[in-house]
């Protein structure tokens, strides 16, 4: 079993990267392959409207410029995938809302090709607005048919300095509630 973690924060080893070390630390004791993709802090162009992926139905974005079609294959060959994002003014960063567009649209006009995959949202948050994060992050989920495990309350937690998260006891106990949860989808869907 295989798991991407996208890193949609430009600190790299901030309070996203904490939290989805958390979630790799407890996805690897079981068995699971992880990959920590550092996505935040690059160049990733917005949906340019073109509709090229509709038109080529190669499971590709016609921009080629930054690693959007990376992480689109890095997708096909995971069972899972989990977006980590801070919140920036009530919501994603850029690097994670350009990806949502251009990963989704490929997803959708190439015939569902992340159907049934697994699907998560991580977010790191100082204060407030983590909810339209969370939320913005499972769209791309729900759009593309994906699943996506419960974890007794949203995957958020709280923080400024790095590392500040983890005196978050709420926090990790949803990431540990998740990867749980994650785990065992993992292990259905590999059955059938």
């Amino acid at each position: 079993m295989k798991t991407l973690l996208i890193n949609g924060s430009p600190r790299e080893n901030g309070n996203t990267f904490y939290m989805l070390n958390v979630l790799r630390e407890k996805l690897e004791s079981s068995g699971v392959e992880v990959e920590i993709y550092q996505l935040g802090g690059k160049t990733v162009k917005g949906c340019a409207a073109c509709l090229m992926c509709a038109k080529n139905t190669d499971k590709r974005c016609i921009i080629k410029a930054d690693p959007v079609n990376d992480i689109i294959e890095k997708i096909l060959e995971s069972d899972s995938v989990v977006i980590g994002s801070p919140t920036y003014f009530g919501n994603v960063t850029t690097e994670v809302k350009a990806l949502i567009d251009r990963v989704g649209l490929v997803g959708m006009v190439n015939n569902g090709i992340f159907k049934r995959k697994i699907g998560a949202a991580v977010v790191a948050v100082r204060r407030a607005g983590s909810v339209e994060a969370f939320h913005a992050i499972n769209n791309l989920f729900h759009l593309n048919q994906m699943i996506i495990p419960g974890s007794g309350y949203w995957t958020v937690g709280y923080g400024l300095k790095p590392g500040e998260v983890a005196e978050d006891a709420e926090a990790m106990k949803t990431l540990s509630n998740l990867a749980e949860n994650m785990l065992w989808l993992m292990e259905k869907l590999k059955k059938s």
